[in-house]
């Protein structure tokens, strides 16, 4: 007797499955989250999992010195900025996903790409948003002509994959995931069954045939990638764009990687001929930068291994409400009311009846406590109207005393200071210490013990 199909119940968010409908996910809480799916009774097997005979196995397991340590094999993509993220290029075999908000540059890069790799290799394009005279367009406005590179306007996922057999391409292009389908699912395009399905089913033909493969995923209301977070899991690499699509810089940031660091981060220009790469980020940060305005500073901060300058721009103002305004972009705002309180209690300056707003230039988020001190004295010098000296840099974690901690890299934040021509350096007094001041000459280094002596060496 065949087993009927069983209707169940997915939370969209998380995965969860469930018999029967409900409101609230009971797994992760969101509300409206469940969708129905039919599924189809699995086949029957002859032999169970227990019964099959030790014969069957087909894998053994490999001692550790038996398994290859060479170095993995990388594509480089044209791009030093991408490259940076990936950990050096992209990897034979591997499955990265790169998400983003709409219309903030991910298709434009991979299609940038595939001109630099379609010199040496082949390259297989799946679209299942666009045609393939859309992309054909798209393609002729950002040079893209390459030869080696096809392009493939589908959505059924299993002939994607008997394409991919046929024509063993060197890498794979799938854009994007939650366009794909499997035609044996009931459920629609984009949910948690045909998201899950597609990707386990690519990352298999991917890992067999030893080709990397280059997912594009959308993201949802909240910024999370859409679908479930078990695709997340399997991927090798998790990328997401960050920025204002009003504003023209793009960072291209790494959230998983099993192939480098998760701390590195790419800058990119959107211009009319798709994204330019920027190789001196702390230089175009800072560009248009006022001169002898109060209420704006400049740090260093760290993204992996790259110093980067930042400006952090606060706004102290007189409040026209019964209780004042706090709005941050680019820094946690719990942060911000901490300082605030910091600044209030330890140091003298009152902000209590004053709006206080703070402003990361360029689209940065920073979360790193040595931002501290900057937002600080950004925040001080709009209260007091003094503004902060051009040629100063500030940056220092601040405690809850008052108090002004060592922070980590001090030398790479120096030097990437002194190469943009700053000449003095207000730093916690314990990080100046530990540093040779010959490697600095020309810089001038002042080591503050709390936050009002920092505010008197910036004036």
């Amino acid at each position: 007797m065949a087993t009927k199909s069983k209707t169940v119940y997915i939370c969209s968010n998380c995965g969860y499955e469930t018999a029967k409908w409900a409101g609230k996910c009971p797994d992760c809480g969101e509300w409206n989250t469940m969708e129905e799916t039919v599924r189809a009774p699995a086949a029957a097997s002859k032999f169970s999992a227990a019964a099959r005979p030790a014969s069957a196995l087909l894998t053994r397991p490999l001692t550790i010195q038996e398994i290859d340590s060479d170095d993995e094999e990388r594509y480089h993509t044209g791009l030093s900025e991408l490259d940076r993220v990936l950990g050096g290029g992209l990897v034979k075999g591997s499955l990265v996903l790169i998400s983003g908000d709409p219309g903030i540059g991910k298709s434009t890069i991979l299609l940038q790409i595939c001109e630099y790799l379609g010199q040496n290799h082949r390259i297989l394009y799946v679209s299942g948003e666009e045609s393939a005279r859309q992309i054909k367009l798209r393609a002729a406005r950002l040079g893209v002509s390459s030869p080696n590179l096809r392009i493939l306007s589908e959505t059924d996922v299993q002939l994607v994959i008997e394409h991919i057999r046929a024509e063993k391409p060197d890498i794979v292009m799938v854009d994007s995931i939650q366009t794909m389908n499997f035609t044996d699912l009931n459920s629609s395009p984009g949910s948690v069954t045909q998201v899950r399905e597609c990707t386990n089913a690519i990352m298999r033909c991917s890992k067999a045939l030893d080709i990397p493969a280059i997912l594009v995923g959308h993201v949802n209301k909240d910024g999370a990638i859409a679908g479930p977070k078990v695709l997340e899991h399997i991927v090798d690499a998790v990328l997401y764009f960050e920025g204002d699509r009003q504003m023209t810089y793009r960072i291209l940031r790494a959230v998983k990687n099993r192939y480098g660091s998760t701390n590195e981060i790419g800058v990119f220009d959107m211009g009319e001929a798709g994204l330019r790469q920027i190789e001196n980020p702390s230089q175009a940060m800072l560009s248009g930068r006022p001169k002898n305005a109060s209420g704006t500073c400049v740090t260093a901060v760290m993204e992996g291994t790259r110093p980067l300058l930042a400006e952090i721009q606060g706004l102290a103002t007189t409040s026209g409400f019964g209780t004042p305004r706090r709005m941050s972009t680019g820094f946690d705002y719990g942060r911000m009311a901490l300082i605030l309180a910091v600044l209030e209690k330890r140091a003298g300056f009152y902000f209590s009846n004053l709006d206080a707003y703070l402003n990361v230039v360029g689209g940065l988020r920073i979360d790193e406590p040595a931002v501290d001190l900057a937002v600080a004295m950004a925040l001080v010098s709009s209260l007091k109207d003094m503004p902060i000296r051009d040629d100063t840099v500030v940056f220092g974690e601040i405690g809850l005393a008052g108090e002004l901690r060592s922070v980590s890299h001090i030398e790479a934040r120096v030097s990437e200071a002194f190469r943009l021509g700053f000449t003095r350096c207000v730093l916690p007094y314990h990080s100046v210490k530990n540093m040779d001041r010959k490697r600095f000459e020309g810089m001038e280094l002042l080591g503050v013990r709390n936050v009002r002596e920092a505010f008197e060496a910036c004036v």
